[in-house]
């Protein structure tokens, strides 16, 4: 197989997104833009990516520079068009020798699947292949003029176009595969003789046809191309992204009696068996293995949900949660950087940060694990078999036994030796009659202010 390098297009303004975080750094399933088109590349099998960047957006360089190193990130300064936009990368690519994709930044659903096609007419003789497809509204994008063998002489900007060219479906993604050689030396050429001076990338096919080059076209699916310039494409995307996620998931065995309600991350794992209520939203980095529950209105990000565990309704599970085989969270109960051991219930109204509970420990109603100072996070230690009374605070740094029992309305500040009881509350005073008398004193301000 022919070497594979791409160049993704970065470096746009994204002004129609009107929004203070740069095009690129939005999100689709809670993945960035650019990491998602990065991701895609690099399973198509470019061993070489370079991504354009502009001196506007610092955080698109970051993520390029992240993930592919800090050659990987080539400057576009000034911006001067698509086509330039490109041949900024030829002499990061110049001892490169193979294929060259030329992608953009901001399609969050193309996959690799999607790009092979385009190697295949490389490999079939075309000297360059061109990513097509037919949108739904032609209005904006240029068209694919092909003669009868399919050979495509030349692309026609929209308002260019005469009425017969405006006919024609086949429009440009924007894509394109060429040798390395043969796509730099046909951006040397292209000029900016053109209303807005700029040097546009839709030139290499003039250049490729007047050396009489084979010049191909793959019409894609148009959401395998479609850009995310607006909020309104982005959310139009993100759509698109979550219905396949969920049709995904239903196909492996994961049951949901309302799909259309929950929401996926692009990393989301959950087995076969798993069932997961309406209305839950998946963040990065959750597992979910078989038989568990995940109950209503919860919210995971970066946690692992063990088999058969139940989780909610109205449950979080943030980073470092990992809750233990046949364990139960129950509503309104978050937890933080907590493993939780087999078994274990903390059914409702509790924190959990930082720490551990052993398997089998009860959580009582409305405790909370104390765990920062002001100043730094400790650790909270729940033995196995312990019970937490409700109403109870662990101040850590703090461990409670195996089998310990705290007593409700605890303020735990000192370690509980297994199967010891700690009480730490005031003892009950009683006053008699102090309630009547209360009343009585009460109801006559009430009534003198009430006269005046």
């Amino acid at each position: 197989m022919t070497a594979r390098a791409a160049v993704i297009m970065a470096a746009g303004q994204g002004t129609r997104m009107k929004s203070p975080l740069p095009k690129l750094q939005h999100t689709v399933g809670g993945r960035t833009l650019l990491d998602r088109v990065i991701d895609t590349v690099q399973a198509a099998g470019c061993d070489r990516i370079h991504v354009i960047v502009g001196n506007h957006s610092p955080g698109v360089r970051e993520i390029a520079v992240k993930r592919l190193g800090e050659a990987a990130a080539v400057l576009q300064d000034p911006p001067l068009g698509t086509g330039h936009a490109v041949l900024c990368a030829a002499d990061a690519l110049a001892d490169y020798e193979g294929d060259v994709l030329v992608v953009n930044g901001d399609c969050p659903l193309l996959t690799a699947q999607d790009l092979e096609p385009l190697f295949a007419l490389r490999d079939g003789g075309a000297a360059l292949a061109i990513m097509g497809f037919e949108p739904a509204d032609q209005l904006l994008y240029g068209r694919l003029i092909r003669g009868a063998d399919g050979h495509v002489m030349r692309i026609v900007e929209p308002s260019q176009c005469t009425e017969e060219e405006k006919a024609v479906r086949a429009c440009n993604a924007g894509m394109y595969v060429a040798g390395r050689a043969d796509l730099f030396r046909w951006l040397s050429r292209i000029t900016n003789d053109n209303p807005k001076g700029e040097y546009f990338l839709t030139g290499i096919v003039a250049e490729a046809n007047a050396e009489e080059l084979t010049v191909r076209a793959h019409i894609a699916p148009e959401t395998a191309v479609m850009g995310a310039d607006t909020q309104m494409q982005l959310s139009q995307a993100e759509a698109v992204f979550q219905q396949r996620a969920r049709a995904r998931f239903l196909a492996e065995g994961v049951r949901m009696p309302a799909p259309e309600t929950v929401h996926f991350s692009w990393d989301t794992e959950i087995a076969a068996g798993a069932m997961v209520e309406p209305f839950v939203v998946f963040a990065p980095g959750v597992k979910v293995e078989t038989g568990a529950v995940i109950r209503a209105f919860s919210h995971l990000e970066g946690a692992v949900v063990r088999a058969g565990a139940l989780v909610g309704p109205y449950a979080r599970l943030r980073p470092g949660a990992d809750i233990g085989e046949d364990a139960h969270i129950g509503n309104f109960v978050e937890v933080k950087k907590v493993a939780v051991g087999k078994g274990a219930k903390a059914n409702h109204l509790s924190y959990l940060g930082d720490g551990t509970v052993g398997a089998g420990a009860n959580i009582g109603a409305g405790t909370i694990f104390c765990n920062y100072d002001g100043f730094f996070k400790h650790d909270t230690h729940v033995g196995e078999g312990a019970f937490i009374g409700s109403n109870t605070a662990l101040v850590a740094p703090v461990t409670v036994g195996q089998g310990a029992m705290t007593g409700s309305g605890s303020v735990i500040t000192k370690d509980v030796a297994p199967d010891a009881l700690a009480v730490a509350r005031p003892p009950q005073a009683e006053k008699p009659g102090w309630a009547a008398r209360f009343r009585k004193l009460k109801s006559a301000e009430k009534a003198a202010k009430t006269k005046t």
